[in-house]
């Protein structure tokens, strides 16, 4: 029998009007296309930051609110995802910042299944590119509706025409240009908004950050463009707007939230270009929370009582605070600080007493949480990575799955200090960044599986920087790990080639030094199944 829990009420318009405000989305991109450079622009026009933070630079500029580790600080890239919340024209949002970087994809896989819609970024240069691709089909899966910003206008780019067609062709995805770029690299003049008939102009000599209004006029064919832009800027105008009049996309809503066409922004966001009208329409055009399903029961977002899951586990997000952090997006209800819910996996009830909403590393506590909030709780070691919570009715989330392993390493502590490296390990794993096997013959060094080999460069940095303990890392030739569904005495095994070992949860587990050890295990085991992840 389920543990008695509280059913705090709200009263039905509140929610209803709770849900409608919310706006939940993540951003996408390949790596260097401007992913994170946007976020801080998005948070600057929106009035949550004074001054965007400088990506990569000397030590005395800025780093972006949403790289809070060091090692993100050092690198320049984001490895981790990022939650920041602010309120701007009567909506909440929440924005997560996710990693590009392959290696990482696990994180942004996990922050995917929390958000309701996505802004993916290419590099007007380049295009859809290999992760930007890889990301997009997990938003496919999920019909999860996309915002496209084309950044980087301000260098030599693609032509529009073909970037578009990119979007079509290699994504499946219809691409409707709400406005259109005029110019690039250093012809660049700033771009026409095709809804509005109206010109935001791009002028290098402008002090970064200073906001334009656009100029309003009748049409591309209208004298004042030939004025503002020039006669050869105005007449690919007029040729380009009559091509998209004829042949292009038609923004058409119910397609977006329906993910089969994705809105088209052009700007660049380093240079605080187009960022406020692509915000304004992120405002207007992402959907809010939407039903979810719980195994065969719908979660709708303003049923009354309480549900949310965990996507993600962060430690030592605050030197200060050194706890751990369960990211919950909340699906349906209120949360109050201090209600009591339920853990179905544990079968044991919790209490959420200290209850934060974050903004990057910084925090503060909150008294209560709606549908679409993404909120931290601490509650150490009764919360894990795809757990659902839920108060009044009993529902269950999916499980999360997990990413089979694809590289391995030895990791040693430099010293003997068994018992904290043990702790610092098994924190790690509880954030998913890392699978632990322990040899059960031989070596007793742990085993760390990951899907990255820059994964094991942040698993040394961190257990350094941030529990004192420096690490050798060992890497190995292996190349998977399976869970045999039968105990692994009565396995046939080669002489070599694998090691046997037990997870973290004590399950048996093998790790192969070569596909071919792995399928001639298979072969002599006809009979058994070998789970790639558990």
């Amino acid at each position: 029998m389920s543990p008695t829990v509280d059913e705090p009420t709200v009263p039905a318009d509140q929610l209803a009007r709770e849900v409608a405000r919310r706006r939940t989305f993540a951003i996408i991109s390949h790596p260097d296309a401007g992913k994170t450079t946007l976020t801080e622009k998005l948070l600057l026009y929106a009035g949550a930051i004074e001054l965007a933070g400088a990506v990569r630079g000397n030590k005395s500029q800025r780093h972006a609110a949403s790289d809070w580790m060091e090692i993100e600080q050092q690198r320049g890239i984001s490895i981790s995802t990022a939650a920041l919340e602010f309120e701007l024209e009567g909506c909440h949002v929440t924005l997560l910042d996710t990693p590009g970087h392959q290696d990482f994809s696990e994180d942004t896989f996990r922050t995917l299944l929390a958000v309701d819609s996505v802004v993916m970024v290419l590099d007007a240069a380049k295009g859809v590119e290999p992760q930007t691709m890889k990301l997009f089909e997990v938003c496919r899966s999920h019909g999860l509706p996309v915002l496209t910003f084309i950044n980087k206008l301000d260098q030599p780019a693609l032509d529009p025409f073909e970037l578009l067609d990119q979007i079509e062709r290699v994504l499946g995805l219809a691409a409707a240009p709400m406005n259109w770029p005029l110019g690039d690299g250093p012809d660049f003049r700033g771009v026409y908004d095709l809804e509005s008939n109206s010109i935001l102009f791009y002028e290098r000599q402008e002090k970064r950050g200073r906001r334009t209004a656009p100029v309003a006029v009748a049409s591309p064919s209208d004298p004042a463009v030939e004025t503002l832009i020039g006669e050869r800027r105005q007449r690919e105008l007029i040729d380009s707007v009559a091509i998209i009049a004829g042949a292009g996309t038609r923004f058409d809503a119910d397609a977006y939230r329906h993910a089969r066409q994705t809105p088209v922004f052009f700007g660049s966001a380093i240079n605080d270009f187009g960022v406020e009208p692509f915000l304004r329409g992120l405002l207007t055009l992402a959907p809010p929370p939407a039903p979810r399903m719980a195994g065969a029961d719908i979660v709708s977002p303003t049923d009354r009582d309480f549900s949310g899951f965990v996507f993600k586990v962060q430690a030592n997000m605050n030197p200060r605070h050194r706890d751990r952090v369960a990211f919950v997006r909340i699906c349906s209800g209120r949360l109050q600080k201090d209600m009591q819910v339920v853990n179905p996996r544990l079968e044991s009830g919790l209490r959420l007493s200290r209850v934060y909403r974050f903004f990057g590393r910084d925090r503060e506590t909150v008294p209560e949480a709606f549908p679409g909030d993404v909120v931290g709780v601490v509650i150490p070691g009764r919360i894990a990575i795809g757990d659902t919570l839920c108060a009044g009715r009993r529902v269950v989330f999916p499980p999360i799955e997990q990413f089979p392993p694809e590289q391995f390493a030895y990791l040693r502590p430099s010293e003997g200090r068994h018992k904290r490296f043990d702790d610092a390990v098994a924190q790690l794993a509880e954030e998913g960044l890392l699978q632990v096997f322990m040899p059960t013959l031989g070596v007793r060094h742990p085993i760390i599986g990951v899907i990255g080999s820059l994964q094991l460069d942040v698993i040394a940095a961190r257990m350094s920087s941030e529990y004192g303990i420096p690490c050798t890392v060992d890497r190995l030739p292996h190349v998977a790990a399976r869970w045999p569904m039968a105990p692994v005495a009565q396995l046939q095994l080669p002489l070599s080639g694998v090691v046997q070992a037990t997870d973290r949860l004590g399950r048996e587990a093998l790790v192969f030094e070569s596909d071919w050890v792995l399928r001639y295990t298979i072969e002599k085991n006809p009979l058994v199944e070998f789970r790639s992840s558990m």
